[in-house]
């Protein structure tokens, strides 16, 4: 155990540690992660939020076959919210095509927060958490361009931060190329979670379940199919439950697995 804070004083080659999930939030620049290899020894760098210039953003079922241990040293795995949408657009764009879409995720407080309200330049950041239900800005609808680069520039979204201490779910509307009905849209969910590179990664529940019931999930996408509207046969809103904690260290740890399986 190590305790610093400059990600170049940790000495991860003699500890033998080849894969640093770099998950403190504040390295997430590739130069300041590449310390950790450059300086520490470590032979690749997992950054647990989304990043600008990393080498390659992986959404594991999705994209993950594009990871190539020649030219990927910085790997970002998104965000739990990219991890709970990227597998969703994903089934819906490879089924009927997704002409735009916007995102909501209602989505629980976090340790960024305010836990009473406090005197910030950030008025609505700084209110408390656990009493209100506060607008935020997400980047997890952008970064689908990144993952899905067919699908970049065709969504953008927010998020409402609420007073639940875990499980978010995100609010998809998208505009398909192709009709279908509610019936269509959720076999196509089902199929995907029963099999293929989704399998074990999104989920399907048509059960009248709420948020506590999806604590500890380590799926990173369960598709609610009792929410599933469409109107006018090409305008579709989905819900998609996540455990934004559990869920999304799963995939830390699968994408680890996966560098390490394909070569450092």
């Amino acid at each position: 155990m190590f305790s610093q804070r400059d990600p170049a004083a940790i000495p991860w080659r003699s500890a033998g540690v080849d894969v640093v999930i770099e998950a403190t939030g504040l390295f997430t620049e590739k130069a300041k992660a590449m310390a950790h290899i450059t300086h520490g020894g470590a032979k690749r760098v997992i950054i647990s939020a989304p990043a600008k210039d990393d080498d390659i953003t992986i959404v594991m079922g999705v994209n993950d076959a594009q990871y190539d241990p020649v030219r990927h040293q910085v790997v970002s795995n998104g965000s739990c919210t990219t991890n709970g949408l990227a597998p969703a657009a994903q089934v819906l764009h490879q089924t009927f095509g997704i002409e735009h879409g916007l995102m909501n995720t209602t989505h629980a407080y976090t340790n960024s927060q305010a836990l009473h309200d406090q005197p910030e330049k950030d008025l609505r950041g700084a209110r408390a958490a656990a009493v209100s239900i506060v607008p935020y800005s997400s980047g997890a609808a952008k970064a689908i361009g990144k993952v899905i680069p067919e699908l970049d520039g065709r969504m953008t979204g927010y998020s409402l931060r609420v007073p639940v201490p875990v499980v978010s779910i995100v609010d998809l509307t998208v505009n398909l190329q192709r009709e279908a009905t509610a019936e269509d849209i959720n076999a196509a969910f089902r199929a995907a979670a029963a099999s293929g590179p989704l399998q074990g990664i999104l989920g399907y529940s048509d059960q009248p379940l709420v948020s506590s019931d999806y604590r500890g999930d380590p799926r990173s996408s369960i598709i609610d199919g009792l929410s599933t509207l469409v109107i006018g046969g090409k305008m579709v809103k989905i819900l998609a439950w996540y455990d934004n904690e559990w869920g999304f260290s799963n995939r830390l740890i699968d994408l680890a697995l996966l560098m390490e399986k394909r070569g450092l």
